[in-house]
């Protein structure tokens, strides 16, 4: 079983930027790949940025360019930089961890608005 634990989220105004942060609690968390989607109201789940165990990226189109993904393995954290942030960045984000079986975070509530 592994937690996963997201922090970072907020109102900001547009234009502006937010760090969302994800803490997982695995001692093997580099053999998970890790993903950060959203959900705004009555809309699907989306993914927006993913990193492989191995580092490798991939992003939504409409983020490619404003959002960055990243991981920690010492600190078992990944992370979503995001810039330029536009109203319609706003939703839920989800933390997610896949390897044998897929993980959830409990979301972060990110608010982009003047």
């Amino acid at each position: 079983q592994v937690q996963l634990v997201e922090s970072g989220g907020g109102l900001v105004q547009p234009g502006g930027s937010l760090r969302l942060a994800c803490a997982a609690s695995t001692s093997i968390f580099r053999n998970y790949d890790m993903g950060w989607y959203r959900q705004a109201p009555g809309k699907q789940r989306e993914l927006v940025a993913v990193i492989s165990s191995g580092g490798t990226t991939n992003y939504k189109d409409s983020v490619k360019d404003r959002f960055t993904i990243s991981r920690d393995n010492a600190k078992n954290m990944v992370y979503l930089q995001m810039n330029s942030l536009r109203p319609e960045d706003t939703a839920v984000y989800y933390c997610n961890a896949a390897w044998l079986r897929p993980y959830w975070g409990q979301g972060a509530q990110v608010t982009v608005s003047s």
